[in-house]
């Protein structure tokens, strides 16, 4: 009898994935909520989507093998909970709030790796004198405990843009806060984090470099890593970052200090039985590493090149872990050896598209490069200011995933792309 898998917000496109699994014919996969409903809308309560979410598991006629996460809040949370209703295996919602809060992370990373942990402080949006909560120096940045990319994030280098930025934080921060605070009554919380809500911003020392992100699995305290992405510098000055590349070209020093420093941290905070990847900055120059974030789930957005270079999703690991079973990856049996999500960015100026790339461009550009494949998130009419979950830098018109021989391959075929995919845009006051 077939066994069944229930994903949350399951995209066409990740069940196409989902078929690279071992044994993707063994079992059944459902989509548990739309994407619209948990990764696209503007306004939600946590515990309302909780609720639909059991309705609809209550209603399904046949077993529940496993339920998996792939997408950030709600999401991270609303899994934990229903695999603890369930019995499916899974790490406890409170291990899973250490690490989506913010500030709490950033204080239990301070007691077991504080080698790797940038200085930062809470500060209470809504005080009468938040400013006098900062004890870092300028420039510093500032941004929510739990917020989308980098939404509501701000580079401060003076007074002026701090109260300007609390301004905007204020209007916002309800939106992503008022549903977060649901979540975290489903935990116990030390004092500090009571105080420091989901309403709540930290403020954080600047730090530069490359991005290194191992992902992994922790299964019944066995700690491993199946594979690490870096994120090179932007081929556009004007924007941190605009591609994943995997394998990783890091130095092999930088690769085992941060799976060493990701190890550490989910032991202290009792992580078990879940998949995580771990945000890494490495300052080249000073040959000095510090720790960004760690996310409670696979990345869904290294999915397609994982398939690439390994021949099968990431998603095997999360199933495998869900059904009670020991996860592992095929490694190198794809068709690339390196290979690139890229965006397609557009700079931050609001406007209307009037023109986007045709079939037949795209097809002769994926003739051109082999293994490309184009996926363009805009439509003629749509109006850059009201797409969702954007970055504060740049608008993001789609997405390229690139294959290569090698790392400096990937960024030429990168930019022809860029160069040969034209767009039309209008732009708006």
């Amino acid at each position: 009898m077939k066994r069944n898998i229930f994903v949350v917000a399951l995209e066409e496109q990740q069940r196409q994935e989902l078929e690279t699994l071992r044994h993707s014919d063994g079992f059944n996969v459902h989509s548990l909520l739309s994407v619209k409903t948990a990764v696209e809308s503007e306004r939600f309560s946590f515990n309302a989507l909780l609720d639909e979410a059991r309705r609809k598991l209550e209603a399904f006629d046949g077993s529940i093998d496993a339920i998996v996460a792939q997408w950030d809040f709600p999401t991270s949370v609303m899994v934990p909970i229903l695999c603890r209703e369930y019995g499916i295996p899974s790490a406890s919602v409170e291990s899973v709030l250490k690490c989506e809060h913010k500030y709490w992370s950033r204080l239990e990373q301070q007691k077991v790796i504080p080698e790797v942990v940038p200085e930062f402080c809470g500060v209470d949006p809504f005080a009468d004198d938040p400013l006098s909560q900062v004890t870092l120096g300028y420039p510093f940045w500032i941004k929510p405990v739990k917020a989308f990319s980098s939404h509501l994030g701000f580079k401060i280098e003076n007074e002026e843009q701090f109260h300007a930025a609390i301004k905007e934080i204020r209007e916002g921060i309800r939106q992503l806060g008022d549903p977060f605070n649901e979540a975290l009554r489903h935990a116990e919380l030390p004092p500090e984090i009571q105080q420091m809500d989901g309403n709540s911003c930290i403020a954080e020392q600047i730090v530069a470099g490359v991005q290194g992100a191992p992902e992994g699995t922790v299964y019944r305290g066995e700690f491993n890593v199946h594979g690490i992405i870096a994120q090179p510098n932007s081929v556009n000055k004007d924007i941190p970052y605009d591609r994943l590349e995997y394998p990783s070209n890091l130095p092999e020093h930088i690769h085992h200090e941060m799976i060493d420093v990701s190890r550490r941290f989910l032991e202290h905070i009792g992580y078990d039985n879940g998949c995580f990847n771990a945000e890494f900055m490495w300052d080249e120059k000073k040959d000095k590493l510090w720790l960004i974030e760690v996310n409670t789930r696979i990345s869904q957005s290294h999915s397609e090149i994982f398939i690439m270079v390994d021949g099968m999703s990431n998603h095997e690991v999360a199933i495998d872990i869900a059904l009670g079973e020991r996860p592992s990856l095929v490694n190198r049996q794809g068709v690339a050896a390196v290979a690139a999500k890229c965006y397609i960015p557009y700079e931050h100026k609001d406007g209307i598209v009037r023109r986007i790339p045709s079939e037949a461009e795209i097809e002769a550009l994926c003739e051109r490069y082999p293994g490309t494949k184009v996926r363009i998130d805009v439509a003629p009419g749509t109006r850059l200011g009201e797409l969702l979950h954007q970055d504060n830098f740049c608008y993001r018109l789609g997405t390229l995933y690139v294959a290569g021989e090698d790392h400096e391959q990937i960024e030429e075929r990168y930019r022809a792309c860029l160069e040969a995919l034209q767009f039309e845009i209008e732009p708006t006051e």
